[in-house]
């Protein structure tokens, strides 16, 4: 499959700040990296958009190699689709949602491209709530100790989620993860199904224990060993 032509790789910042200078309509810019396989659908959910919305450019951004552009976005995770006009950025969307990057296109560079956008019903709005929920519910019991945090268990990319995943390893506690980087649905949506704002997040049989300061209290206690399973606890 050959690549839209309004798709560019990106070979010298100053090809997105003309593009940001003189076009009047949208632009889509896409922040990727090779070690990123979740970047692999969404690589693919764009080209798909280049096709369809041909009037719009879409920019396509190696994060580590445009550092400069990267701290400029705020880029703090990979895969992340952006929808700018020149200076004002319209939409965002972190992780592999593939989902929600087609809709924020569709919402921001429908005009322009003359596609109607279409909004979701409040039905089909219900119906996937209901699905990200019986989601969640099979993450969060996917194993008996489960951690949700930013980055994996050998490379946590936030110093609280690195804290958390030394304290377990520290207490020989055997523990699945998911990284929430990797699927801004799941990021999102735990927030709300644990009522708990921020992450990591640990898990135990299925039911949220809290984060990094609850951990540490438990830990000193003595009460958080007593909650993990015998079998979750590496001999």
């Amino acid at each position: 499959m050959s690549v839209p032509s309004n798709v560019i790789q990106v070979q010298d910042e100053t090809e997105l700040r003309s593009a940001l200078e003189e076009k009047s309509q949208e632009v889509v810019i896409y922040f990727w990296a090779s070690w990123a396989e979740q970047c692999k659908q969404i690589e693919s959910v764009i080209d798909d958009l280049a096709t369809k919305y041909s009037k719009t450019q879409f920019f396509k951004i190696e994060a580590e190699s445009f550092e400069e552009i990267s701290e400029a976005y705020e880029i703090n995770a990979v895969p992340t689709v952006i929808v700018a006009k020149k200076a004002k950025i319209l939409a965002r969307v972190e992780g592999a949602n593939a989902a929600e990057v087609v809709q924020q296109v569709a919402a921001n560079c429908g005009a322009a491209n003359g596609v109607g956008g279409q909004q979701p019903a409040a039905e089909s709005s219900s119906e996937f709530k209901q699905d990200l929920n019986t989601r969640l519910k099979g993450l969060v019991e996917r194993a008996p100790v489960m951690v949700f945090i930013k980055g994996t268990a050998a490379q946590p990319r936030c110093g609280f989620s690195k804290k958390i995943v030394n304290m377990l390893n520290e207490q020989n506690i055997k523990y699945g993860y998911f990284d929430i980087l990797t699927d801004e649905q799941v990021r999102q949506g735990l927030k709300e199904y644990s009522d708990w704002p921020t992450y990591p997040q640990l898990y135990i049989s299925g039911e949220l224990v809290g984060g990094v300061d609850i951990v540490s209290e438990m830990i000193e206690s003595g009460e958080l060993i007593e909650m993990i399973p015998e079998d979750s606890i590496a001999k």
